[in-house]
């Protein structure tokens, strides 16, 4: 009864499961049989058949693949078959040295039929023979089979990085989605395990044409020595009988590993194209000029005197016909493509319409950085590439401080470039461009070190401060002299934190913010409804929001921002009014990025005659400051510059504190001239902050 309810328990999932391990163990044992047990003639025919029979599926399979790594298998079953058929020469070794003296079949009758039909029963000829296969099995094909192997994968590891960027790069654009770019970089993977793989099979089939040439030799010299001494045999009967024995085991093995050694060299020498070897045959040696000129050579050789003119003129009829058939079939292609777009496109003009789409119209990426060839590596993250991550570092630190997220970098490779050279655009537009020295360090002065150093003397792209790039080895010395020293995928990455901080307000648009107010309204939806279309429109809405990027105000309390928007919207519209609300709303926030959580704000102020004037300037010509009178506006910067430079070197920020309407026109003055120069107005001081005014301009 138990063993009833086991038998019922045992399915055919079960025996499946069970039975599916099993072949690998099978093929080891077979294999160590052949090697240890003496096999019968007859098993020892079988096992030749299956041997030649597998070597023609592999060659063939070879021939049709239409893509080498669809073949990807190949290595695995090329070291499968050279395994099984040295463990069929060591067999057939065994059975050739105890059974050869009885002559004929003692061996089996495919060795038999190798040793007497194909080479007539004479010894001389089946060495003759012999060597010659083992000659172009190892010095022809093997060798140029092993020598492209090596080649290639060397040529398909070194092409990795940029394909591996096109693909980012694809995807970074959008051409590509997910799925694709993970199917795309399998691949990639897939190739380059294959062409690596062919690399070391291709050294089986060189040792199995070797391991032949010492079987054949070894067989020869036993047979004798069994024959003559074991066996009584004469040397002329001794060799007559084991030499042909030999010679038909050899062939019976050195043909099959031929076939191999021809399927590894069309494997290694096929075009990674999606194409079956005999179209690319047809489509590549069928150029109708070279076959006219074929045909012509062999037509001129076929009426020489003395020569076999029937072979050469049937030839030349031949070649010439095949000419003439591939020129009317592409005639007749290109007749009915004509006809069929007719049918289609009755008027020209229409036809070149339809083959143009706005798929065609390349979209500029909002964030680009293009590198020369030599900077591949630094995006690269199988050469230990970094610049990827800094990039990725980078983007979710400003997405954090700015309250919205940065769009991705779309990398690419440029040839047009300096090898060493990058470029950071933004809409299309170049924001900043320099020169690397890969597997260099750069070592920037930061105002105050103790000595020189040898190197390339350059500027830090994203500062401009006085720089040096040195070698890798020199920077704990660059270091103790004061120097800050990072590296290349450090100074790409700063500069482009720099250039998104600067240019933040050119990242914002109306997809972010309509994302930005849609979060937000999951969490204070009463207050996000009233806003959008009744009191403001999308655009206002951007515009006050690009203000106070452009102005290095962050926009991540946005609960502030919109309550704020939603008190002053029904008394203003103006976007300049708005965002002087907001900053009066966001002061601490402001304050905090400048200064921190001091009690203290030290600030630069603007003497009250001076104030005056300048009110009256912008008076009279506008809030872009155009009415300032070009030396005092000199003048003006020069102090403040020399002030900023002062806070600075003492380690605290510069503050322009002035009135609310020169605010946002100072603000924009000097905002390119003054780098670190912060403006703001007396109403954007928090309470709980006590004012140190360390200078006074006009005074």
């Amino acid at each position: 009864m138990q063993l009833a309810n086991l038998l019922q328990k045992f399915d055919g999932n079960t025996a499946k499961q069970f039975t599916s391990g099993l072949g690998a163990p099978l093929v080891v044992l077979a294999l160590m049989g052949m090697v240890i047990l003496p096999i019968p003639p007859f098993l020892l025919d079988v096992l030749f058949s299956f041997n030649i029979a597998l070597s023609l599926v592999i060659i063939l399979v070879c021939v049709f693949t239409q893509r080498p790594i669809d073949f990807g298998i190949f290595p695995l079953v090329l070291l499968v078959a050279t395994v099984l058929r040295l463990a069929l020469n060591v067999a057939s070794t065994r059975i050739v040295l105890l059974e050869g003296h009885e002559g004929g079949d003692s061996a089996g009758k495919v060795i038999q039929a190798f040793g007497e039909v194909v080479i007539g029963g004479n010894y001389v000829v089946g060495i003759v023979v012999f060597t010659i296969l083992l000659i172009i099995n190892f010095k022809v094909v093997t060798e140029g089979a092993g020598r492209i192997s090596e080649v290639s994968a060397r040529f398909t590891l070194d092409a990795m990085p940029g394909k591996q960027m096109a693909i980012d790069a694809d995807l970074n654009a959008g051409y590509i989605d997910q799925d694709e770019a993970r199917r795309r970089r399998e691949e990639i993977t897939a190739e380059a395990d294959f062409y690596g793989s062919m690399d070391g099979a291709s050294k089986f089939v060189k040792g199995d044409a070797i391991a032949g040439l010492f079987i054949m030799l070894i067989n020869i010299f036993g047979g004798l020595f069994i024959g003559m001494y074991q066996h009584s045999l004469t040397f002329g009967n001794a060799m007559e009988v084991y030499t042909v024995l030999t010679i038909g085991d050899g062939l019976v093995a050195q043909i099959p590993s031929l076939l191999l050694s021809v399927a590894t060299a069309i494997i290694v020498t096929r075009e990674n194209d999606k194409q079956e070897m005999g179209d690319e045959i047809r489509d590549q040696l069928g150029n109708k000029k070279a076959l006219y000129i074929t045909a012509a050579i062999l037509f001129t050789m076929g009426i020489v005197p003395g020569m076999p003119n029937f072979a050469f003129l049937t030839f030349a009829a031949i070649v010439a016909g095949y000419a003439f058939y591939r020129d009317w079939s592409a005639k007749k292609i290109a007749e009915e493509a004509i006809k069929s777009e007719q049918r289609t496109e009755p008027v020209s003009t229409t036809a070149e319409q339809k083959e143009l789409g706005w798929d065609d119209v390349q979209q500029v990426d909002v964030i680009g950085l293009e590198v020369g060839y030599r900077l591949i590596p630094l995006v690269d993250k199988a050469q230990g590439g970094e610049l990827l991550n800094r990039i990725k570092g980078v983007r979710k630190k400003l997405s954090q401080e700015l309250g919205f997220l940065i769009p991705a970098v779309h990398i690419r490779d440029n040839l047009d470039f300096a090898p060493s050279n990058y470029a950071i655009s933004m809409l299309g537009v170049t924001a900043g461009e320099a020169e690397l020295i890969h597997d260099n360090e750069l070592a920037i002065n930061p105002g105050q070190v103790f000595g020189a150093l040898e190197g390339v003397e350059t500027k830090d792209p994203a500062f401009g401060l006085d720089a040096v790039w040195i070698k890798r080895s020199q920077k704990e010395h660059a270091q103790t002299l004061g120097y800050t020293v990072v590296d290349t995928s450090t100074v790409i990455a700063t500069h482009l934190n720099q250039l998104l901080t600067i240019n933040a307000h050119q990242l914002l648009g109306h997809e972010e913010v309509q994302q930005l107010l849609d979060i937000l309204e999951k969490t204070h939806p009463k207050l996000v409804e009233g806003l959008i279309p009744d009191l403001l429109s999308l655009s206002t809405v951007v515009k006050v929001l690009q203000t106070l990027l452009f102005e290095g105000v962050p926009i991540r309390d946005m609960r502030t921002i919109v309550q704020t928007l939603c008190e002053y919207a029904p008394k203003s519209q103006d976007p300049d009014v708005l965002v002087a609300a907001l900053r009066i709303a966001l002061k601490r926030l402001i304050v905090q990025e400048i200064s921190g959580n001091t009690h203290e704000l030290p600030v630069i102020t603007i003497a009250p005659e001076l104030e005056q004037v300048l009110h009256k300037s912008i008076q009279a010509g506008g809030e872009d400051g155009a009415g300032i009178e070009p030396g005092l506006a000199d003048k003006l910067q020069q102090s403040l510059h020399q002030a900023t430079q002062q806070q600075e070197a003492a380690g605290e920020p510069a503050v322009l504190l002035t009135s609310g309407i020169l605010r946002p026109v100072l603000a924009r003055f000097f905002k390119q001239s003054i780098n670190g120069l912060h403006v703001l107005s007396y109403q954007e001081v928090p309470d709980d902050k006590q004012i140190k005014i360390v200078s006074s301009i006009g005074q």
